[in-house]
C-alpha cells in the first residue's frame, strides 16, 4: 500500500514538473477582509511584478482597486458538488465509453476461451474490469489536470471544469480501484486479478508519466489494451498458456497502432502545446510507417487463428475483405498522410474491431457444452457393456456346444 502511494505521488510530480516549469506563477492582490495587514519585508520581494503585487492598498487608486476585485470574484468561485450530476460526472471521470470498450474486449475474450460458460464469473470478470478500468481512467484524469486544460480535445473534462474536485476523483479511483480486484479476486480467481492490477499499474504509474518522455508510451498503451481479452480468457479457463488467448490478445494489440495512430494526427497541435511526446509529433513519418505495419500484422493474426484452433478457417475466409479494406485505408493513410485519410482510418477502426469479434463468435471452433459431455459417458458405456455381453454370450456358446 505504501509502494502504491509513493509511485502515484512520484508519478504526480513527474507529471507537473513540466507544467510548474512553464507557467509563470502569478500573485493576486487580495483585499483587507481577505488577509490582515501586514508589513512585507522588501528583502523577500525578488521580481518587480510581486513588489507591485505587495503594495499597500492605501497607494493604488480606486478604480484599479475595484478591477482587482472583479477579476478576483471572476477567477475565484465557490466550488459546490452538484449531486443531481454526480452519477454523470462520475460517468465522464471513468471515460465510460473506453471502460465499455474494455468491458467488450473483456467479453470475447470469455467466450472466445474453450471453457464452460458460468454467466455468474462472466458478470463478475465484466463488472471487475470495468471497475479497474474506471480506477485507471480516473487516476489518469487526476495527474493530466494542468495539461488537459490545454487541449481542445480533453479542456471540458469533469476535473478541467471544476465539477469534480482531485480530491473526489481520488475517492472514486480508491472505492472502485478496491472493489473492482476484490470482485475479481473473490468471485473469479487470483490469475485474472493479478492481471488486472498489472494493468493499472501500467496505466496509471508507467504510461501515463512516459507520455511527457518518449513516444514509446504507445507500445505500453498499447500493451495495457491487449490485457482485457487475457482476462477474459483467465476467467473462463483459470490460465492464459494457450496459443489462443495470445492470438486474441495479439489482435487487440495490433489493432491499436492504427486506431491511435489516425486519431493522433488531427490532434498534432493539441499534443504539441500539452508536451505530449507522442509519434505524430515527433516522428510523422515512423507514425505513418507503425499504422500501415501493425494493420498487415492485424491480417496475418486472422490466419493464425484457425491454424491453433481458436476459430475455423471460415473465419479467415470471412475476414480478408475486412482486414483488406483496413490495410487498403492504412496505405492510403501512409501515402497522403492528410487529415482526410487518417479521419476514414480512424472511424473505420471504430467498426472493424467490433465486426472482428463478432466474426470470431461465429466461427468459433470449439463450444464447451458440459450437457452433451455427459450425456456421452452413459452411451460410452453402454457400447463397453454391450461388448461385454457379446463376449460373454459366445463364451457360453462354446463352452455348451462342447459340452
Amino acid at each position: 500500500m505504501l509502494f502504491i502511494l509513493c509511485s502515484i505521488r512520484i508519478s504526480r510530480s513527474i507529471c507537473l514538473l513540466s507544467s510548474k516549469l512553464s507557467i509563470p506563477t502569478r500573485c493576486r492582490c487580495l483585499s483587507n477582509k481577505s488577509l490582515p495587514s501586514r508589513a512585507i519585508l522588501p528583502s523577500l520581494i525578488t521580481s518587480p511584478d510581486q513588489q507591485k503585487a505587495t503594495q499597500c492598498p492605501s497607494t493604488i487608486n480606486d478604480d484599479t482597486q475595484k478591477d482587482i476585485y472583479v477579476n478576483n470574484e471572476q477567477e475565484w468561485r465557490y466550488m459546490k458538488l452538484d449531486t443531481d450530476k454526480l452519477q454523470k460526472h462520475c460517468f465522464m471521470l471513468s471515460k465510460i465509453r473506453l471502460t465499455s470498450l474494455v468491458v467488450v474486449t473483456t467479453m470475447a475474450g470469455y467466450l472466445l476461451a474453450p471453457g464452460p460458460f458460468d454467466i455468474s464469473t462472466f458478470i463478475a470478470s465484466s463488472v471487475g474490469t470495468g471497475l479497474v478500468s474506471a480506477t485507471a481512467n480516473a487516476v489518469n484524469q487526476f495527474f493530466e489536470v494542468p495539461f488537459d486544460a490545454q487541449m481542445s480535445r480533453t479542456k471540458n473534462r469533469v476535473l478541467v471544469k471544476g465539477h469534480l474536485t482531485p480530491g473526489h476523483a481520488v475517492i472514486f479511483a480508491t472505492v472502485s480501484g478496491f472493489s473492482g480486484l476484490l470482485l475479481l479476486y473473490s468471485q473469479v480467481n487470483g490469475l485474472t486479478a493479478t492481471l488486472g492490477l498489472t494493468n493499472l499499474i501500467l496505466y496509471t504509474l508507467i504510461y501515463t508519466p512516459m507520455k511527457r518522455i518518449s513516444i514509446l508510451n504507445t507500445w505500453v498503451g498499447s500493451v495495457v489494451g491487449a490485457i482485457p481479452p487475457l482476462m477474459g480468457w483467465a476467467s473462463c479457463v483459470g490460465d492464459i498458456i494457450s496459443p489462443g488467448a495470445w492470438i486474441i490478445s495479439g489482435l487487440l494489440y495490433t489493432w491499436q497502432f492504427p486506431h491511435f495512430n489516425a486519431l493522433s494526427w488531427n490532434l498534432r497541435p493539441d499534443y504539441s502545446r500539452a508536451g505530449y511526446r507522442m509519434m505524430a509529433v515527433t516522428n510523422p513519418k515512423l507514425c505513418r510507417k507503425t499504422a500501415l505495419r501493425y494493420t498487415a500484422a492485424l491480417m496475418c493474426l486472422c490466419y493464425l487463428a484457425p491454424a491453433f484452433g481458436v476459430t475455423n478457417w471460415w473465419f479467415a475466409f470471412t475476414s480478408t475483405p475486412l482486414n483488406a479494406y483496413f490495410l487498403y485505408l492504412a496505405w492510403k493513410f501512409h501515402k497522403h498522410s492528410d487529415s482526410r485519410s487518417s479521419r476514414k482510418l480512424f472511424h473505420f477502426s471504430l467498426i472493424h474491431l467490433p465486426v472482428l469479434m463478432i466474426l470470431m463468435l461465429l466461427n468459433k471452433k470449439h463450444w464447451y457444452n458440459d450437457n452433451k459431455q455427459k450425456s456421452t459417458i452413459p452411451h460410452e458405456e453402454k457400447e463397453k457393456r454391450n461388448d461385454i455381453y457379446a463376449i460373454v454370450t459366445r463364451v457360453i456358446a462354446s463352452t455348451s456346444s462342447s459340452v
